[in-house]
């Protein structure tokens, strides 16, 4: 923290002069994150006005309205997540850093105006297909971190879209290019910056997974249209010798809520765990706020176990509050664990459960407060069918057991 307190200070003295502020000017921005082995992550953004711009991955739109300036420097403050970037303007754009600080986490970045090409060329001749479903695994050679994934992905000449789903969700909007037999993917959304390099040969394909600057892995895989992740109802269950699930965390005004309290009797009740710094979270929250507006009715509860990377309990809350004001959040949010994501802490605090795989995990419970499901993950808008299909299977299953 002292680190990045000192970055900042210093980016504020040497932007400091008796010059007017400078603003971004209107329009296309080519943004450059450096990771791993001096790897280039681009996004897209336009800059609609003084205090708003548009972050572009694929599909997705991310709209920014916390801009702040300071003589030559600019604050851009991502939506909901707590990354920022902290940057001196220049003639062509700026140059500073993305910064997280729960995360002590600084990358290096910079903006070029009036360039919106995410991939430039890199090679010409024939270009290969990476159009379909591909069977894919990431770091293979590790017991320890070793997963399967789904590729699925459209091309357009050389523009590709698409994105990886897992056991535990999905790698978002994916937005990139091949030329040749090499393919560039990548996608920004102020929490995650991914990067994926690699070749396709012969129906394969192997490349480096790049996540921020503080991870890397390899990936490979194969063309097949009918491979099929795991069930994601099956993944996570209660161990035995439980026979419901239960927890007492505090609310922002220290009161402890339980699944026994009143307001969860004799109702069905959706318990989500999660953390307001996960994109996959904020994906599947905005699912469940969208389906209680839709859906007026006292007989469905949901509450919010999260568990957060802020390092103190104040800090979590802040973020937490943020979310819950930024989505139109109506159901609670308690604070399950702060100064971490670990996932095997997580599971200290749910002894019940088998493991945590993944932020988020759904559990369903009846009116009886009997545990009927659990679903591990969220399949976001990225995966377009897959989230189609989640949202039908959820709604019908929470019909299911209000008519029990």
């Amino acid at each position: 923290m002292k680190k990045i307190s000192l970055l900042i200070a210093f980016i504020l003295v040497i932007s400091c002069s008796k010059e007017q502020t400078k603003i971004l000017e209107n329009g296309f921005y080519r943004v450059v994150l450096t990771v791993q082995d001096n790897e280039e992550l681009p996004f897209i953004m336009y800059v609609t006005s003084k205090n708003t711009l548009e972050i572009y991955n694929a599909e997705e739109v991310i709209l920014v309205d916390e801009i702040t300036y300071k003589n030559d420097s600019i604050f851009i403050q991502t939506p909901v997540f707590e990354g920022y970037i902290a940057a001196k303007i220049s003639e062509n754009g700026f140059t500073g850093n993305f910064i997280i600080e729960s995360y002590d986490r600084i990358v290096s970045v910079k903006a070029e105006k009036n360039n919106k090409v995410r991939f430039p060329i890199q090679n010409e001749g024939e270009t290969s297909s990476i159009n379909g479903v591909w069977e894919t695994v990431f770091s293979k050679d590790s017991e320890e971190d070793r997963y399967i994934a789904k590729g699925v992905f459209e091309q357009n000449g050389n523009h590709i879209t698409g994105t990886f789903r897992t056991n535990t969700g999905d790698y978002r909007y994916l937005e990139g290019a091949i030329y040749g037999n090499k393919f560039q993917l990548s996608t920004f959304d102020g929490a995650h910056a991914f990067l994926f390099t690699g070749t396709i040969v012969d129906d394969k394909i192997s490349g480096i997974f790049y996540s921020n600057i503080h991870w890397k892995e390899p990936f490979e895989g194969k063309r097949n249209p009918t491979f099929e992740l795991p069930s994601s109802n099956d993944v996570t269950f209660l161990k035995e010798g439980y026979d419901k699930f239960n927890f007492s965390f505090p609310d922002q005004n220290g009161n402890l809520l339980t699944i026994e309290d009143s307001r969860f009797k004799g109702k069905v009740t959706v318990v989500q765990i999660m953390g307001s710094w996960c994109p996959n979270c904020l994906d599947e929250t905005k699912y469940y706020t969208q389906f209680l507006k839709e859906n007026p009715t006292t007989e469905v509860e949901f509450i919010a176990l999260a568990f957060e990377i802020s390092k103190t309990p104040d800090m979590a809350f802040k973020r937490i509050n943020r979310l819950q004001d930024r989505i139109g959040i109506k159901y609670p949010i308690v604070l399950a664990q702060y100064g971490s994501d670990s996932k095997l802490l997580a599971n200290d605090k749910l002894p019940m459960l088998n493991k945590i795989l993944s932020f988020p995990t759904s559990i369903f419970i009846d009116k009886k407060g009997k545990v009927r499901k659990i679903h591990t993950g969220f399949n976001g808008p990225a995966t377009g069918q897959k989230y189609i299909d989640f949202k039908k299977e959820f709604e019908d299953f929470i019909e299911q057991l209000l008519n029990e």
